[in-house]
């Protein structure tokens, strides 16, 4: 009943109902682009192709973020992926280029803005250059492009095609995130996840119940379940520093009485990478693939290292898969978080940490404290990005198993806390109960003393 209730009260409320429906709307609309094909191609062709090279290829996950637009050849074939890169490219850049930094830190709204077209400009130019990479797959396809359609037709169109299927995206994320309810890139990354799901789901139990295993069916489940019981513990661990603001005097000087000192906390986040560095990781995992196909006269020893950089099952991959995620979540930690910039917040605000010696004995305090909690949330970002693969390695179907871990666990769980988070908001604005019975759903953000982006 408690259900009930929650869903009547959001109803209730005018501008969250709106938003709901118009975010619903946008995403229909998405997923509507994700099944209207290509110009000039081939969809039977395509279909053949995609299932002669299984899950287990690399295309196939890309596949399952477009939520299928990918194997379809369809005019969003390549989705938010281009803007994706694009901003994490300018991000990037905020941390190296002086000029970036100066639009990230001072500029405020005007730089803000300007790192937006920038992004988006980017965001073209690699569209362009993955647009082409695609339509080559599709040429190298026997049967995938129709012989009624010319060459150069064929590229001209679909180049612009794609081009315009990737801004139309962009801009239905931005519209969402504006009026609707969460991130709009977010929601459409996480909503193309989703639509692979129930057919994996299907394929499963129908895989399982033929061979008469439905309990294990039912264990596939519950291990899913408390796969992602711990990723939400992890998302929302914070390590918590008891933090002190000095007393002040009230009244006149020597008169009056200590104020009572007010105490809060800094939340250092056990996973404070997010879900970058097994990006990055994948991203990095394609290029030796690629780079072979360019090597001429490749043999066969050159096909096996193919097949291990291609292939997401096999253990050379994971291997590897592992030690890039554990070495980025160092990395992007260390660009994220600065110690020094919580110590100066503390410092300019009169606080300190109990114990500890302002400047930069807290400066070296906090970068311990982040050292040693960055490890477990690395591992356990490893452990997450191969659990695929040991789910395929004891039997799980292989699109099955691509949700009990990787970047599409992450992404599914950490826009539903924040989609949750934003609803539970409004909920609470009017005067109506929270999303859950004790305590209050936190997104990736936290809470506590937030310093911002150092």
């Amino acid at each position: 009943m408690k259900l009930f209730t929650v869903l009547k009260n959001i109803w209730s409320i005018k501008e969250l109902r709106e938003r709901i429906l118009y975010t619903l709307g946008l995403l229909l609309v998405y997923r509507i682009g994700t099944f209207v094909v290509l110009p000039g191609v081939v969809p039977a062709a395509l279909d053949k192709a995609a299932q002669s090279r299984g899950a287990n290829d690399l295309l196939g996950l890309i596949n399952i973020f477009t939520g299928g637009a990918f194997n379809n050849a369809a005019i969003f074939a390549l989705g938010v992926m281009p803007y994706i890169t694009a901003s994490i490219i300018v991000q990037l850049l905020g941390f190296a280029v002086p000029y970036f930094q100066r639009l990230q830190t001072k500029e405020g709204e005007s730089g803000r803005k300007r790192l937006n077209q920038i992004t988006r400009l980017l965001t073209v130019a690699i569209t362009l250059v993955q647009g082409g990479g695609y339509l080559q797959l599709i040429r190298s396809i026997p049967g995938g492009v129709s012989p009624n359609i010319s060459d150069g037709l064929f590229w001209f169109a679909n180049i612009i095609i794609l081009t315009a299927g990737t801004i139309f995206c962009m801009w239905l994320g931005e519209r969402i995130t504006d009026k609707g309810v969460g991130n709009g890139i977010s929601l459409i990354i996480m909503a193309g996840i989703i639509a692979r799901l129930p057919q994996s789901f299907a394929f499963e139990f129908q895989k399982l119940f033929s061979d008469n295993k439905l309990l294990l069916f039912f264990v596939e489940i519950a291990l899913l379940f408390v796969i992602v019981m711990a990723t939400i513990l992890v998302i929302q661990g914070v390590r918590r520093i008891p933090i002190q603001f000095a007393k002040r005097m009230v009244g006149r000087t020597g008169g009056g009485l200590p104020a009572a000192s007010a105490r809060d906390f800094l939340p250092l986040k056990v996973n404070s990478a997010g879900v970058m560095p097994i990006i990055f990781a994948q991203a990095l995992m394609f290029l030796p693939a690629t780079a072979f196909q360019y090597i001429s006269g490749s043999g066969q020893s050159q096909s096996g290292r193919i097949h291990m950089f291609n292939d997401i099952y096999s253990l050379g991959y994971n291997v590897v898969f592992f030690l890039l995620i554990v070495i980025f979540t160092y990395v992007y930690t260390a660009l994220m978080v600065s110690p020094t910039s919580y110590s100066d917040y503390l410092k300019r605000n009169n606080a300190f940490v109990p114990g500890v010696k302002p400047g930069e004995a807290t400066s070296d305090y906090i970068d311990n404290i982040m050292t040693r909690i960055t490890l477990p949330g690395a591992i356990f970002l490893g452990l997450i990005g191969i659990l695929p693969s040991i789910a395929a390695t004891f039997g799980v179907n292989q699109q099955f198993a691509l949700f009990f871990g990787g970047t599409t666990l992450l992404i599914m769980v950490g826009v539903a806390l924040d989609t949750l988070q934003v609803i539970e908001s409004y909920l609470l604005t009017q005067k109506y109960d929270g999303l859950i019975k004790s305590g209050r759903i936190q997104g990736r953000a936290g809470s506590g003393v937030q310093i911002g982006q150092p």
